[in-house]
């Protein structure tokens, strides 16, 4: 069966923890979309604005939600999170470098991005980046590469085996939700198919009923749902037909 991992773009604390707790019970993982508004010009919780004066390389203290500093010092956790994982998709400049910070919310699995400011420059630095992650670390946070359909999909091969899986984005506009798919990611999952078999591939970014079978076709293993499940009447019943897609 497909993984559905439902997607929150979270405007702020109290959005991310309602839009939790409706899937809360129902969802195995939650996908948080985390932007910076510098690697991507939304800026989601935990940041509070784009801060257009910030350079993409340190978090700013009066910057960042109230709550998110209190996980940081284990005053607290992410909402509901004794019932749910969290993967965090790191839509942001400074990932690497603040690798530690967002590995404190306690996210079973982390998303890197390939566009990302401090990954693109130097992929053999990101490679020894991942390869060095604590033994210990890796053995509770599940790490995963996206990469857009506009980028060449080559370009990911030397880090696939770096990685426990890799998010194909099916849009080429990251931190949005309701973007047109794009359809250069079907491409991209069957060339990552034929060439690593066994490897778990992600699909996010417009994905809805009429996108999804194409997508299981290409040979996706987990679809990431956004506007799909959450803009519905029924989003336990949206979650569940997604389940059955074959």
């Amino acid at each position: 069966m497909i993984e559905i991992i439902p997607a929150i773009l979270p405007k702020n604390y109290e959005d991310l923890k309602n839009k939790i707790a409706l899937v809360r019970g129902f969802a195995h993982v939650a996908q948080i979309d985390i932007c910076d508004g510098v690697y991507v010009k939304t800026a989601t919780w935990p940041f509070l604005s784009r801060a257009e004066s910030r350079d993409g390389m340190d978090f700013l203290e009066n910057d960042l939600d109230q709550h998110f500093r209190a996980i940081l010092n284990e005053q607290e956790g992410l909402p509901f999170w004794e019932d749910i994982d969290f993967e965090l998709d790191l839509m942001v400049s400074n990932a690497m470098e603040n690798f530690d910070v967002y590995a404190k919310l306690g996210p079973r699995r982390i998303i890197f991005h390939l566009g990302a400011q401090d990954v693109q420059k130097d992929l053999e630095e990101f490679k020894n980046f991942l390869e060095g992650i604590d033994v210990y670390v890796r053995d509770v946070i599940e790490i995963g590469i996206g990469i857009s359909p506009t980028m060449p999909v080559e370009q990911i091969f030397p880090l696939v085996n770096s990685a426990d899986f890799v998010q194909v984005m099916g849009i080429d506009h990251e931190g949005v939700q309701g973007e047109e798919f794009d359809d250069r990611c079907l491409d991209h999952i069957k060339i990552l198919r034929e060439k690593f078999s066994d490897l778990i591939i992600s699909v996010d970014g417009a994905v809805s009923f009429e996108t999804a079978p194409a997508l299981i076709s290409a040979g996706a293993n987990r679809l990431v749902i956004g506007s799909a499940i959450f803009n519905t009447d029924d989003i336990i019943g949206s979650i569940e037909e997604f389940r059955n897609i074959t």
